[in-house]
């Protein structure tokens, strides 16, 4: 390991010390005659503040790959390693039997989460005094009832930037909304930590979320731990380069177009797309206020699988349909998580295999992820089939075109308030002045509602396609689930993740989806680039992301796969993402 040197990006961990003394500031707070510049350096110096001493790393290692840094880092004890290394079913077992307390696990989720931000700078929000005080209770609480507060009792739980905890910020990217600490907690930070979550950290963002890269103003660039030079994904990045740090067990994000699965397939973790309305989103802050046609929903994130089925299930299991007006009221069913309109639990199922869109033909890497699940399926028992895409572009468009029809005021109603640039460019070499690129254009009402229209007609059309199937499968059933790439690519160099078709489609058709880490990664031997000479068309997708492929480009890069569902199959899609995960698990 080596001091970082003059190439090293600042955003990772470091900051313009001094500027919070001389502007005079106890507490950041917005002042419309300050700079943006200025407001952003105090706030970002202000994070730095909450660090603790003794955990800043002395030699910041100049390597891309940094996954095993937190280990080999001097800074962890062994019992540290030993919890933040843990499931979240074996952390929430040990932490009901007092074997260990909330105190200690939230300390070194505490500890690596901050080791974790210096390597790849993930973090907005640190309250690591309030999360103790709150570990603390709980550790009082089970010493004196022998109870658990809840089915999360004492497990550190991280929150995107965007849900509101009473008395933090929820800047979001936006420099405007520096020094306001909100009033009141989204809906469902109040049900975690009912159930005994121990919240502790805020993860990075890109200014609007409307980005698949993360990267603001205030807080800089979020980086991929296991390739620096690769982007994280977005717009949840924050959330999928700390978990793969290990740095928390178990986050919430948020997803429009990938948000969740993007970061979740790029830094080599478990995400969960629900199906629309299902976990309370009320109460959190947010770009598009007011487009309900493609609806953004949380979802979590973790280590483990174990770990999004058990908060889906905890949510769920405090009737959230009582406090948000949104939610409807279905409870979570262990029924449909045994599979019961799919065979039964440990049944033959078919699964389908999307092998390209028919707008991006996927990377070497990607292809040789779904052979290995394939592979691993078939060694199961189960069946499987080619998917057949069906107008994948056409959806994509067609919510492209939902968003832009606002999205442009949306942006700047913010931005114009503190003066600081719309963000145009991702790219590291960006000068400010760049053009953000849309798929669409401002809208009339009439003209949004022929928009919205066609994205009914689709939902249809592919609920018709998908049932279609069952002239295809040995079950008598239509094919139980879809698999697909999370990209054409295992991640994207930094300003380059332009192409999200192939998580798009699952939010404009409302299709429940889980993202899996094959356990492989990019392998220059393996993947070796194939010779093309056509491309599909009439987008430059295809043919611009085979010239930039090269396997050392994307060397360390997780392979990721998507696992999809029918709407309102939320139960069944993680069931059978358990069976995939296994598949694959025991094909190592």
């Amino acid at each position: 390991m080596r001091r970082r040197g003059k190439n090293h990006d600042p955003s990772h961990g470091t900051a313009n010390h001094g500027v919070y003394k001389r502007l005079g500031l106890h507490s950041v707070s917005f002042n419309p005659t300050m700079s943006w510049k200025d407001l952003a350096a105090a706030k970002k110096q202000a994070q730095l503040e909450k660090i603790p001493q003794e955990w800043l790393i002395k030699d910041l290692p100049t390597d891309k790959n940094v996954v095993d840094f937190p280990k080999k880092s001097g800074l962890l004890s062994d019992l540290d390693l030993e919890i933040t290394e843990s499931s979240v079913a074996t952390l929430l077992q040990n932490l009901a039997s007092s074997k260990w307390s909330s105190v200690q696990v939230t300390t070194s989720f505490s500890k690596r989460a901050i080791i974790a931000h210096q390597l790849v700078n993930c973090l907005t929000e640190i309250f690591l005094d309030r999360a103790l005080a709150r570990a603390k209770e709980l550790d009082e609480h089970l010493a004196r009832t022998g109870k658990v507060v809840g089915p999360l009792h004492g497990l550190p739980v991280s929150l995107k930037d965007q849900v509101n905890i009473k008395g933090i910020e929820s800047t979001m990217g936006y420099i405007a909304w520096i020094g306001k600490p909100v009033e009141k907690s989204a809906i469902l930070v109040d049900i975690l930590e009912e159930s005994g979550a121990v919240l502790f950290v805020k993860t990075n963002v890109p200014q609007t979320l409307m980005w698949v890269e993360t990267h603001n103003l205030i807080f800089g660039r979020t980086s991929n731990p296991h390739n620096r030079t690769l982007t994280s994904g977005g717009s949840s990045g924050g959330e999928g380069a700390l978990i793969a740090l290990k740095g928390s067990p178990l986050g919430l994000g948020s997803d429009i177009g990938g948000s969740v699965r993007v970061p979740a397939g790029f830094c080599g973790i478990y995400g969960f797309r629900p199906s629309y309305h299902r976990i309370p989103y009320s109460g959190a802050a947010n770009s598009l206020e007011g487009q309900d046609s493609v609806n953004s929903v949380f979802g979590p994130l973790s280590q483990s699988l174990d770990g999004l089925t058990t908060v889906v299930k905890t949510v769920l299991g405090k009737q959230p349909w009582l406090r948000d007006a949104h939610v409807i009221r279905k409870q979570w069913s262990e029924e449909e998580y045994a599979l019961s309109d799919h065979g039964g639990k440990g049944g033959k199922l078919c699964f389908a295999i999307m092998w390209d869109d028919g707008i991006t033909k996927p990377d070497p890497p990607i292809r040789r992820g779904l052979e290995l699940t394939k592979k691993a399926l078939l060694a199961a028992g189960h069946e499987v089939i080619d998917w057949k895409p069906y107008k994948q572009a056409e959806i994509g468009l067609n919510t492209f075109a939902i968003w832009s029809a606002g999205s442009g005021d949306d942006y700047r109603s913010v931005t114009q308030l503190s003066g600081e640039p719309l963000i145009g460019s991702m790219a590291p070499d960006a000068t400010g002045n760049e053009v953000r690129p849309v798929f669409g254009k401002p809208l009339s009402a009439y003209e949004l509602w022929q928009v919205q229209k066609k994205k009914r007609d689709l939902r249809q059309e592919y609920l018709n396609h998908w049932s279609a199937t069952v002239a295809q499968t040995s079950t008598g059933r239509p094919v139980d689930a879809v698999i697909t790439p999370v990209a054409p690519y295992a991640s994207a160099p930094h300003g380059l993740n332009r192409n999200l078709f192939y998580t798009v489609w699952c939010n404009a058709l409302d299709y429940p989806s889980v993202i899996i880490p094959t356990g492989a990664k990019v392998d220059p031997v393996l993947d070796v680039k194939q010779p093309r000479t056509e491309f599909f068309s009439p987008m430059p997708f295809d043919k611009d992301i085979y010239e930039r492929y090269t396997p050392e480009l994307y060397e360390d890069a997780p392979i990721p796969i998507q696992v999809v569902g029918r709407t309102m199959e939320d139960e069944a899609v993680l069931a059978m993402s358990k069976v995939v995960d296994d598949a694959l698990r025991s094909n190592l």
